[in-house]
Order: C-alpha cells, then sequence, then structure tokens
C-alpha cells in the first residue's frame, strides 16, 4: 500500500518511526510516498525517495536524462493495479488525534473488506502532542494548513485518470475504426462497450470525521478546482464539521454517481466534540438529523441500526455484523448507488435502515 502524506518523514528510522507528528518542514504543502506492507511482524514501512531511479524512470516512459517524480509513478501504479485486479480505488482521508499506525490499519482493514485499493493521505493529526481540546484545537489548525497537499493529491490522481482514459479511448477509437469504418451506429456501440470494460474501474473519496473539516476548508479555498471531475461517490463519513450552511459547500462537489453524509444521533465522539468550546458548540454533520438541505447529498441515517449503538467509526467492527451496513459501505466505497435496503422519509430528506435492520 502506497501513502501519501505531509507530515515529516525521516527516511533513517525505522517502522511507523519513519513518520512524524508536525508537517514537513519544507512546508505543509510538500507530499512525501511511503510504502507499507504488512508482515508476519507487523507492518514493513520504506519512504521512497522524491526522484526515480533509472529503471523507474523507464517503466514511467520518461527520458533518463530528465528528473521524475514520484508521484506521477505512484499514481500510474496504482491505476495499473485497480485495472488489472478489478478493484476500485478509495482516497481515504482520515480524522482528529490519528496516528500513522491507527491510519494504516484502518486502510488495510477497508482494503479487506470492501475489495478497494486504498490511497490514504495522512495529515499529522496528532495534536502537536497536546491533549483534549487544545488538542482538537491544534489538529484543526494542522487541518487547515494541510489543504494544499489535499489539493496537490486530488489533482494529481485527477491528472493521471485523465491521461489514461485518454489514451485508452484513443486506441479504443482507432480499433472502431478500422473495424467499422462505414457503420458509424455500431462503432459507437463497440466504442461505449469496449471503454466500459477496459476502463470499468472507480475512484472514491471516503472523508472520516475531521478529515471533512479538511475537506470542507479545501473546497472553500481558491485552490481547488470543482468543476474537475474525479470521484464517482464521495463519502462523507460522521462528519465532524458543522450542519449549519453545509449546503454552501456540499453542493459544489463534482461527482459522476452519488455525494453520501452518513449520520448517527448517538455518535459519541461527536457528541464530545459538541461540547468543545468556539464554534464546535454547533451541532455537527455527522450527529444531526435535521436541516438536511444540501441539493445533491443523499442522506444516510446509521441512528439505531443493529450493532451501530455510538460507533463513530461505523464501517468497520460489530456494525459490519449488521448486513445492510456491510452493503451499504461495499456498494457506497465502491462507486455504486448505496441507498437500496434503506427506506426514504421524504418529510425529512433521509434514508433510514428498515425495521427489519434496527
Amino acid at each position: 500500500m502506497y501513502i501519501v502524506t505531509n507530515r515529516a518523514v525521516r527516511a533513517k528510522k525505522t517502522g511507523f518511526k519513519a513518520f512524524g507528528d508536525k508537517p514537513n518542514p519544507r512546508g505543509p504543502h510538500e507530499l512525501r510516498f511511503v510504502e507499507v506492507s504488512e508482515s508476519t511482524d507487523g507492518y514493513d514501512v520504506k519512504v521512497l525517495d522524491d526522484t526515480l531511479s533509472r529503471e523507474e524512470k523507464e517503466q514511467l516512459g520518461v527520458p533518463v536524462s530528465k528528473v521524475a517524480y514520484r508521484s506521477k509513478f505512484v499514481a500510474k501504479k496504482l491505476f495499473e493495479k485497480v485495472n488489472q485486479g478489478d478493484r476500485n480505488l478509495l482516497i481515504f482521508v482520515h480524522g482528529f488525534n490519528n496516528n500513522v499506525r491507527a491510519v494504516v490499519e484502518r486502510a488495510f482493514h477497508l482494503q479487506r473488506e470492501f475489495n478497494v485499493e486504498v490511497l490514504p493521505f495522512s495529515w499529522p493529526a496528532k495534536g502537536g502532542g497536546a491533549s483534549g481540546a487544545l488538542s482538537y484545537k491544534s489538529d484543526k489548525k494542522d487541518a487547515r494548513a494541510s489543504i494544499g497537499a489535499l489539493d496537490r493529491v486530488l489533482d494529481l490522481m485527477r491528472e493521471r485518470l485523465q491521461n489514461l482514459r485518454e489514451a485508452e479511448l484513443t486506441k479504443i477509437r482507432d480499433d472502431a475504426n478500422r473495424r467499422f469504418s462505414r457503420d458509424a451506429e455500431t462503432k459507437d456501440e463497440f466504442l461505449a462497450r469496449a471503454f466500459q470494460k477496459d476502463c470499468s474501474y472507480r475512484v472514491s473519496l471516503l472523508a472520516h470525521s475531521m478529515g471533512n473539516y479538511l475537506f470542507k476548508q479545501l473546497l472553500k479555498s481558491s485552490l481547488y478546482s470543482a468543476n474537475e471531475l474525479l470521484f464517482d461517490n464521495v463519502v462523507l463519513v460522521a462528519a465532524d464539521t458543522n450542519n449549519k450552511d453545509h449546503k454552501d459547500w456540499i453542493d459544489t462537489v463534482s461527482f459522476r454517481s452519488r455525494l453520501y453524509v452518513t449520520i448517527n444521533e448517538a455518535d459519541s465522539a461527536l457528541k464530545l466534540s459538541r461540547m468543545k468550546g468556539g464554534d464546535e458548540q454547533l451541532a455537527r454533520l455527522g450527529h444531526f438529523p435535521y436541516e438536511l438541505n444540501a441539493n445533491r447529498a443523499v442522506y444516510a441515517n446509521f441512528t439505531g441500526a443493529q450493532h451501530v449503538g455510538d460507533s463513530h467509526a461505523y464501517f468497520e467492527g460489530d456494525p459490519l455484523e449488521n448486513e445492510a451496513v456491510r452493503r451499504f459501505f461495499t456498494a457506497a466505497l465502491n462507486g455504486d448507488v448505496a441507498e437500496g435496503d434503506l427506506d426514504y422519509n421524504v418529510f425529512r430528506n433521509i434514508y433510514d435502515f428498515p425495521e427489519k435492520f434496527r
């Protein structure tokens, strides 16, 4: 698994000590890539060089005399893996007070449970060594400082996906012209089927907890190109951001299929978040089932669903004992329509789990 981060990294350190708790000393927009694999002893962690070796340049198809950077190589490898392995790609933005081990464990869980290839973006969410409310405020500050890094990650993936799909479409179009030069209708049908077969993978975003605050700040900034289409689904789980005026930023998100907002009124972490000082006292989007007025969002209510309880991360652990919860996240994180098991409550503009799953 590749991890992209704007944390400080230390190539000479072993294991998760290679990751620092503070932003990259060259600036919070600076990205580094780390490769993590599961082993019998836990995890093997390898900090990757910023620039590519001669062999890697040859794989990427760039002149060996030119400097080539890690980001494009990783993007190429990721899309090759999903295209060849019949999987979809999930970009994962974690939340408050997460060390890298916790992020990695959750990312591998997502891969195993939902058959997706996960690219975690890890920002320095550790409160700078503080605790309690001070840690929470420190993480919000680091989230705001990380918007440039997240924008670079999304732009990199969008650019690489666009280039790959354009190259594939050109190849398919040339083949169609050779086969069906005199039959335009048959040629168009062939193009559609062949492109769907060869470029069938989807790209989705999972933002969890305060990762939603980071995504929100990016959308509100001048950095983000909201009309650039990358995601099939955007899944905002247990969003630790204000419910108030959320439509103003959610309705700027571009996506091909769905934007899901999940809500659990019993969410213990968001109840605690609301008790903190300042604007955090406002109702949190991820636990408040009222004023759900974004025009393009699908709101899913997990409150009272079997095995969910007060969970803050109901895409893992006991909540997955509920088959409807498992089906929801399997579909949502793979870019599919996920609300099939749910009942629409027109009065509250929210999808509820039916009685048999409560």
